[in-house]
Parts: structure tokens; C-alpha cells; sequence
């Protein structure tokens, strides 16, 4: 199996938030772009939150996001993973993204923001222990915007994560 990694951050401007994915997916991993598949309703989610265009061109996402106080991430650098669930990760092969050294650099940063369980439970295993003393922004669970959480609407999905704009 191979290893597959993860993309650089996209920093908004004066960021108060962090959203994690745990690694993107095979479409996205090939297209290069966060959250590809057409199916994942997270750039319609941003949409609703940020009021970013959903269909605009990727490039023009990017920049429409960065202009809001948002990081887009993922909690692991890197993991062998056959195809894009979350469940088939292999715990022993995961490598953290570097969120300390993120939330150093950015110490205003108010709350992280999990897209979804695994996101939350790497983080938790693998980042939370490094982080040093004081250094706890709240950390919110949202259901992932997967197309594999075919058992959550997509209004259901939408009304949960509009609580992260208390933080904007």
C-alpha cells in the first residue's frame, strides 16, 4: 500500500479558527484540491458560513476563504490509506501535521474545528499531548461532510457546523 500525504495549509487573514480534515481523499489527493469530490458537502457548507461562490473555480475558493480569519487543514501529514475512508487509515502508519508549530505562529486562533470523527481522534492521539501548557483552543466536533455520512442530511450537516460562526 502506499503512503499518501497531505496538502499545505490554505491561512486566511488573522485566523481565529482551524478546520481539520484527517487526509484528503483519492479524488481530491489526484486533483489536488481540498475536498474534490463533487459529492462532499464541505464548499457548500463554507458557502452558507463564509458566503464564498460553491461552484467557483478551486483557485478562486482558495481565495475567496483565505480573505476570512479561517485555516484549512488536515490533522495528519501523512498515513497509508487504501482508498478514501477515513476507517481504513492505518493508526500505526499516521504522522501528524505540525498544529502546534501552527498555533505558535497564530496564537489567536480560538477553536479548532474537526470535519468529522477521525480528524478529531488523531488530533487527540497525536497533536493534543504536544501541544504545550496553555495552549487549549476549544475543540468542536462537526459531522464530517463526506459523502461516506450518508446517514446525516445535507441540512442537518449545515445547521451543526453554522455553530463555528461564533468564532468569525
Amino acid at each position: 500500500m502506499s503512503r499518501v500525504h497531505s496538502f499545505e495549509p490554505v491561512i486566511g487573514v488573522n485566523p481565529r479558527l482551524i478546520i481539520l480534515g484527517s487526509m484528503p481523499g483519492v479524488v481530491s489527493l489526484q486533483q489536488v484540491q481540498y475536498y474534490a469530490n463533487p459529492r462532499n458537502a464541505f464548499w457548500r457548507i463554507m458557502a452558507d458560513i463564509f458566503g464564498i461562490e460553491a461552484e467557483a473555480s478551486y483557485q478562486s475558493r482558495l481565495d475567496q476563504i483565505s480573505a476570512h480569519p479561517v485555516i484549512l487543514w488536515d490533522s495528519l501529514r501523512a498515513c497509508v490509506r487504501p482508498g478514501s475512508l477515513d476507517a481504513k487509515i492505518d493508526s500505526h502508519s499516521a504522522e501528524a501535521n505540525d498544529i502546534a508549530g501552527l498555533l505558535e505562529r497564530f496564537p489567536a486562533v480560538q477553536a479548532i474545528i474537526f470535519n468529522g470523527a477521525a480528524s478529531e481522534k488523531f488530533f487527540r492521539q497525536l497533536v493534543l499531548p504536544t501541544l504545550p501548557a496553555g495552549t487549549q483552543p476549544d475543540l468542536l466536533r462537526m459531522p464530517s461532510t463526506s459523502p461516506a455520512n450518508a446517514g446525516m442530511s445535507f441540512d442537518d450537516k449545515l445547521n451543526a457546523w453554522r455553530e463555528i460562526r461564533r468564532y468569525l
